[in-house]
């Protein structure tokens, strides 16, 4: 006689799944048209079908599951879909769950993930930046041409966003901690083959290239659009690592030469980033009524990344103008731009990047398709 499985039916799991935007998965009624048409699911034990099922009983377990990371909301099962259900949107919104279960503290995650708590979390880098200005006495804008130095001087900026950073990688080493143990000991552990890192290096060229990504078809172009978005980040990242080395190692503090390799890296890299983000607004618009417009959570880390370029961008323009009165306005909406993208990092969308990661790492050892 098989072992009885007890099911404990969740309700209050269910209504927050609804709540977050997949209010849909209750019309699903399990025909499996969405596993057979995703080109990413594997064929043993296929998502996102029974992942489906899970939300709809509420059973909370389903949120420590790898394979709802696997899936890259391309929205070919939504597409294909006889009933609307949107398993694309369901998985999205099991996704933002899991992140709120591993992150800490768990209520910040939840804040995050509410649009009613958007002015409170903009407020804390707005007063943190303000605080600083008024410890240094640079309340005021600075006279003379205009370098951004004056207002935050270098190593001001360093304290405040090193920090930023710390926070958000000890936030993410935690859950990440936390969430392979749960892999490791949950329902779906199976044998691991091979060790992390020969497994782990053909998966970061997997996400750098977005090969799975490439499989999709409703969404297809968003695989390039992340690319830029992607590389615009890391662009970006390079400039602030050179840059850091500059003024501490080399003691060469910007600001830079117009043409100096630096800065041409930064245009690269904003380009790239403004760019691929305004494609992703047009494609998400264009596939509204196929793939589902996005929630909140979708939507947020995309206007955070505008507010970064927009701002970096149009603080370099007014500086290169020299209206000082916009230019030093919009450089401090840049660095509160940033510190909420860095500090609230385990807790948005980008968080994705981290969980997903690990995911594919784990679906590799346990040869899940990969």
């Amino acid at each position: 006689m098989a072992d009885e499985i007890l099911i404990k039916p969740d309700l209050q799991f269910v209504k927050r799944i609804m709540a977050a935007g997949g209010q849909d998965a209750k019309k699903c009624y399990q025909c499996d048209t969405c596993s057979v048409v995703c080109n990413l699911s594997p064929e043993t034990s296929p998502f996102p079908r029974k992942e489906m099922l899970q939300a709809q009983w509420g059973l909370k377990e389903v949120v420590k599951s790898p394979d709802i990371w696997l899936c890259h909301q391309c929205s070919d099962c939504t597409v294909y879909c006889p009933r609307g259900a949107k398993p694309g949107e369901v998985l999205a919104v099991l996704r933002q769950m899991c992140i709120e279960e591993y992150a800490f503290p768990p209520m910040l995650a939840r804040m995050v993930g509410d649009y009613r708590f958007l002015p409170l979390l903009i407020a804390l880098p707005v007063v943190l930046l303000l605080l600083a200005l008024k410890i240094t006495g640079r309340l005021a804008i600075p006279e003379g041409d205009i370098v951004f130095s004056k207002m935050f001087p270098w190593y001001t900026i360093d304290i405040i966003f090193l920090g930023a950073a710390g926070f958000a990688l000890f936030v993410f080493a935690q859950g990440v901690r936390r969430y392979w143990k749960d892999l490791n000991t949950s329902p779906w552990k199976v044998r691991l083959k091979g060790s992390l890192i020969s497994h782990l290096i053909p998966t970061l060229v997997d996400i750098i290239k977005h090969d799975r990504f490439k499989k999709c078809e409703t969404t297809f172009a968003r695989s390039i659009n992340h690319l830029m978005v992607f590389f615009g980040f890391v662009f970006l990242g390079l400039v602030t690592a050179w840059a850091f080395l500059k003024e501490w190692v080399f003691h060469q503090p910007g600001p830079y030469f117009i043409f100096s390799p630096i800065k041409l890296l930064a245009m690269v890299g904003t380009a790239l980033l403004l760019y691929g983000i305004y494609q992703i607004i047009v494609a998400r618009q264009a596939n509204a009524d196929k793939a589902g417009y996005g929630t909140y959570f979708d939507w947020q880390l995309i206007y955070v990344i505008v507010a970064v370029g927009v701002t970096g961008l149009g603080s370099w323009l007014f500086r290169l103008l020299g209206i000082k009165i916009l230019a030093y306005p919009t450089y401090f909406l840049h660095l509160a731009s940033v510190f909420f993208l860095f500090f609230y990092a385990p807790y948005t969308k980008l968080a994705h990047l981290v969980y997903r990661t690990v995911a594919m790492l784990y679906a590799r050892m346990a040869d899940r398709g990969f």
